[in-house]
């Protein structure tokens, strides 16, 4: 089998039942479905986390927010962390990042983190001694995605390689607000590119209203999902005009979107109508956990919905909020059909795999509730992946691969089809196996870790949240205990009626706590490899 080529999609805060081949009767995606009908798609694919640094730090290292310490948005990835992609660079692959990364801070991050306060009567170690560490994760190296730099001019490009890439071209925030490269890019084509966005530059609208979501100015053609599909079809041209033999390429073309705010360019805005938008079935039933009470309460309490904090929606705007995410999706699934023909055109489909996932999902109404956060319902953990590879037996093409899989395992995959041996400490499974013959996976579950650092969700402190997802069930525990959860998702897949004091499901809690206990145990950190060991 030769050295493939390797494509890697990834999409922003969009839930796995958000494409047509994951069953959504009203959205329409017909190029990321060809490559499901190409390929495996994974049923119960969950991310890491369901903040965005950490899954996105656990997709390129392979390994828990808890132990690469990206443990929720504002910690940069360490430069001393391993990427694969860095692996892959290493054995002479062509790596390029066009789109958003966020390994690093963007710079409008929550002021209400984790940092190191006095004590009263006690003297205070010197700056360099207040961290378990001697490395802080800032200074040099680590401004490359700080957004108030790229907007007043003081970055112009980000520093390569970057965690193995290249090339990068970069897109930090979401919707109609993107800067980095593409903001230069975009006044090279426009004289006056601030009067395209924002809700204060928004086009009129009929009807709407729902909160972060305005008609942009931006056309369609300089939308940054347009600006992605044409700078990596770009790249892939001038890689293949390249003269000699053409190394082989590891190209990640990373969406902002769906994420909030939500601003579909041109036709896209009212491509699909709210009234044919279905509420979610578990709309008006408020749930088993008391953080989605407590977002039901922050809304009674005037909480602001402008902002990354989940909030509580009317039926109306969970409709048109939805409608409006569905056309940013399809805008993506354009792009991706505009590279997929790009490839071909190149001749370079045959030798290229193609894999599509997102870094976490979006309740999107469940539990009348829009956004994320550390709220372990399947509309959040659960993401969609895609592996199309030309390599599948023909009898694994358009198959379903039902083993639970999730982000932590992206990285030893690809390295395991790219024929790379992963390094020390890495965490997840190679599922070559389960997509290419359909064989289950040696453990009983995936794990997902959550440790949130901004509104507290009516909780009297900060706390952390660890879950484990089988086939059937899924169990979170906590060190605030009011947040524990157990639900039988065969019997309630919308996760309505919490298990976990119901006496009857003691001895299931019980089985899974000891399989939940086991999976943190052994995902504990096998790094660093000991003295003398090369």
């Amino acid at each position: 089998m030769s050295v493939p080529n390797i494509l890697i999609f990834i999409t922003d805060q969009h839930r796995a039942d958000h494409l047509g081949c994951y069953g959504n009767p009203v959205l329409r995606t017909p190029h990321i479905d060809a490559l499901a009908s190409a390929g495996v798609r994974a049923e119960r694919f969950y991310a890491a986390s369901t903040t965005c640094m950490s899954n996105r730090a656990t997709l390129m290292t392979g390994r828990l927010p808890s132990v690469h310490g990206v443990v929720h948005n504002g910690i940069n990835l360490s430069l001393d962390q391993t990427t694969f992609v860095e692996l892959l660079r290493d054995a002479g692959y062509a790596t390029a990042l066009i789109g958003k990364s966020h390994l690093q801070c963007f710079g409008y991050d929550h002021p209400d983190k984790r940092d190191w306060r006095p004590v009263e009567g006690r003297r205070s170690p010197a700056e360099g001694l207040r961290d378990a560490t001697k490395r802080p994760r800032m200074g040099e190296g680590y401004g490359n995605e700080w957004t108030p730099d790229w907007k007043a001019g003081r970055r112009q490009r980000v520093d390569t390689p970057y965690y193995g890439f290249d090339h990068v071209e970069l897109c930090t925030l979401h919707g109609d607000q993107v800067q980095g490269d593409y903001a230069r890019w975009l006044a090279e084509r426009h004289p006056d590119p601030d009067s395209l966005r924002g809700r204060d530059h928004a086009l009129p609208a009929q009807g709407g209203g729902a909160p972060q979501a305005w008609r942009t100015r931006v056309p369609e053609a300089l939308y940054p999902s347009s600006y992605i599909g044409e700078r990596a079809c770009g790249w892939l041209e001038s890689l293949a005009a390249q003269a000699g033999p053409a190394a082989p390429f590891f190209l990640m073309c990373s969406f902002p979107d769906p994420h909030h705010p939500f601003t579909p360019p041109g036709r896209f805005w009212d491509l699909y109508d709210p009234a044919d938008v279905p509420l979610p079935a578990s709309f008006h039933a408020p749930g088993g956990s008391p953080l989605v009470r407590g977002v039901h309460d922050y809304g009674r309490g005037g909480g602001t919905r402008e902002g990354y904090t989940a909030f509580p929606v009317s039926e109306r705007e969970c409709r048109e909020i939805t409608a409006l995410t569905y056309g940013m999706i399809g805008l993506i699934d354009e792009q991706v059909g505009r590279v997929m023909a790009t490839l071909d055109r190149l001749g370079l489909r045959e030798n290229t795999l193609v894999i599509f996932t997102s870094d976490h999902g979006d309740m999107m109404g469940d539990h009348g509730v829009m956004l994320k956060g550390p709220m372990h319902y399947q509309g959040v953990v659960r993401v969609p992946f895609i592996w199309s590879d030309p390599a599948l037996p023909e009898t694994r093409r358009g198959t379903v691969c039902e083993a639970p899989a999730g982000t932590l395992d992206i990285a030893g995959t690809v390295l395991d089809r790219a024929g790379i041996a992963a390094y020390n400490g890495m965490q997840g499974l190679s599922l070559r196996e389960a997509l290419e013959r359909g064989a289950p996976l040696p453990r009983p579950g995936v794990l997902v870790e959550n440790e949130p650092v901004m509104f507290q969700f009516g909780r009297p402190r900060r706390f952390r949240l660890r879950t484990l997802l089988t086939g059937q069930w899924r169990i979170t525990q906590s060190d605030d205990r009011a947040l524990c959860e157990l639900y039988d998702l065969e019997k309630d897949p919308l996760e309505l009626r919490n298990l976990w004091d119901d006496p009857g499901a003691a001895s299931r809690r019980a089985e899974l706590t000891d399989l939940l206990l086991a999976a943190m145990i052994e995902h504990a950190d096998a790094s660093p490899l000991p003295a003398g060991v090369a």
